[in-house]
């Protein structure tokens, strides 16, 4: 049993702080900005809230973050009452957030300065992984910190692995934005051209999902894609903000992202009809509309 902190409860973060009590059997402390969703997460798991991320990171062996951006990781870190003024040395700083590596960066460094340790370690399997404790964990860091945190990264995990030196799981994390902004695409023209040639998606879906063109996405979303349905994951303008640190960091590296972009002013169109909080696979309302 390892002294935890948990900092951002929202809909990845309330169920992952949730494992590392219940599978885990971590001693657990949270901090979320609304604190009375901190209130219902002690509540419900038996941990303990504190006012400020630095109180919650008191005396922590390992101090996570999952929070909504670069900006939000800043303030809740290096910020006034963030955790590095409150982590002890040789303390472990995991951050869950989908991030730039830029910032995943700037935080290793600062956590060295301070004595402590950092990892970026972003996540992927979205609500239901989460829920479920089945997260794919991208990380990047020192590969000792890495082996000190994994088993405890792993109450919430089904995998998680080593990319590289600090950010190099940000990095990581851009590449599955990548492949699946391009897969969902395809899954979408793919359904949308079956309607206009009249045929039954269902039976269409069932014979090519067992073949090369069969998916995630294809297997968990092209039922609900079919019936025009798109509250079942993660939202548009999550995606959006994943893109833009892709398309920011290929502009820096030069990589060559041309369908991506494409599809982030897809995503773009969606929104303007006021698909904001619809999930990914929403893409197909855009063909549809």
């Amino acid at each position: 049993m390892a002294k935890v902190a948990f900092i951002g409860l929202g809909v990845m973060g309330f169920p992952m702080a949730g494992h590392l009590k219940t599978k885990g059997g971590h001693d657990v402390t949270v901090y979320n900005r609304t604190a009375s969703k901190a209130a219902d997460w002690a509540s419900k798991f038996g941990g303990k809230s504190a006012a400020t991320p630095a109180e919650a990171a008191a005396d922590a062996d390992f101090v996570f973050t999952c929070v909504g951006n670069d900006d939000d990781l800043r303030s809740v870190t290096t910020g006034k009452g963030g955790v590095l003024e409150g982590m002890k040395k040789g303390a472990v700083l995991i951050d869950n957030t989908t991030a730039s590596a830029e910032v995943a960066r700037e935080l290793y460094e600062a956590a060295k300065t301070k004595g402590s340790d950092f990892i970026d370690a972003p996540v992927s399997g979205g609500q239901a992984g989460a829920e479920n404790g089945v997260l794919t964990v991208m990380c990047g860091g020192d590969e000792a910190v890495f082996e000190k945190a994994r088993p405890v990264i792993d109450a919430y995990a089904r995998m998680v692995g080593l990319m590289g030196p600090a950010g190099s799981g940000q990095l990581t994390k851009m590449i599955n934005q990548i492949c699946i902004a391009g897969i969902v695409q395809g899954l979408a023209e793919g359904i949308h051209f079956g309607k206009r040639a009249g045929l039954d998606i269902e039976k269409v879906i069932d014979v090519i999902s067992k073949g090369a063109a069969g998916s995630w996405q294809m297997e968990n979303r092209h039922k609900t894609m079919n019936q025009g349905k798109y509250d079942f994951g993660f939202a548009v303008d999550w995606m959006r903000k994943d893109l833009g640190i892709v398309l920011t960091e290929a502009r820096a590296n030069g990589a060559k992202l041309p369908i991506t972009a494409l599809v982030d002013q897809f995503y773009g169109d969606v929104q303007a009809i006021g698909g904001n909080r619809w999930d990914t696979s929403s893409l197909l309302a855009r063909l549809e509309k």
